[in-house]
């Protein structure tokens, strides 16, 4: 039997790896659970963002909060969802520095399940964090030309945050505390979220903040949303979007995934 075992944690077979990957998950919702408060910015930010920046932004950029809202909303949709991707790697950090993966090392388990179950269940906060966004959007006034082409623009908002959030798991594998990864996270997204067309015009920013804005991934997703919400799911925004989800996770979950193997 322990013979088995050490060729189960070896060499496991990918419906094994799968099954394992997706029982860690289930641990991270229990954990969600049994802590509620973990859910408190993409409870909490959605609400501030919105209501916000609608007072703040309305007048000055559309004339008024209901003709501002078709552009607040995807992207207040985006950022809260990309900014939810950071804790991802704060508390992969958190963990490893506790010792927590160290105990999975001793489970006849994959080597990236843990890893990946980490990363599965922090869907779940990108899902709230955008359904909250559009109930607060709703509750203003907000009405999109289609709702299927919102939740497929959702839908395509979650998933790009799961693959960003590859890229905050990566830090919080190579860096050396959960402190200097969220500093150094929010340090790269903020500028990324604020330079794109998330709140403003394009237009309106000087000339070399425009060209940034322009090729901003950021940017592309909130375009990619808005078209989807109206009803344009042919657009040049959604492949882009897409395809940059694509390449992130054909890059860096590998790279993650061998640092975190090395880490472990």
């Amino acid at each position: 039997m322990s013979g088995t075992h050490v060729r189960l944690a070896a060499s496991p077979s990918l419906l094994e790896t799968v099954s394992q990957s997706l029982t860690m998950a289930r641990r991270g919702l229990l954990r969600i659970r049994h802590d509620p408060q973990r859910l408190f910015d993409v409870v909490a930010l959605p609400v501030v963002a919105t209501v916000m920046f609608a007072n703040v932004f309305g007048g000055a950029v559309a004339g008024g909060i209901d003709a501002y809202l078709p552009r607040l909303v995807p992207g207040v949709m985006v950022q809260i969802a990309v900014t939810a991707s950071v804790v991802t790697g704060v508390q992969l950090r958190d963990d490893m520095e506790r010792g927590v993966f160290d105990r999975f090392r001793s489970l006849p388990i994959a080597r990236t399940a843990p890893l990946a179950g980490s990363l599965l269940a922090d869907v779940v906060r990108y899902v709230l964090a955008v359904t909250i966004t559009v109930g607060v959007g709703v509750a203003m006034g907000y009405r999109p030309e289609t709702w299927l082409g919102l939740a497929a623009g959702a839908l395509l908002v979650v998933g790009c945050a799961f693959a960003i959030s590859w890229i905050f798991a990566l830090m919080g594998v190579v860096m050396r505390s959960a402190s200097a990864v969220q500093g150094a996270s929010m340090l790269v997204l903020m500028p990324l979220s604020f330079m794109s067309n998330a709140l403003v015009p394009v237009e309106t920013m000087p000339g070399w903040m425009r060209a940034i804005a322009e090729v901003n991934p950021i940017t592309h997703l909130v375009s990619a949303l808005r078209a989807l919400a109206a009803g344009d799911p042919s657009g040049q925004p959604v492949a882009l979007a897409l395809g940059g989800a694509l390449v992130v996770l054909l890059v860096v979950a590998p790279l993650t995934v061998r640092a975190y193997v090395r880490a472990a």
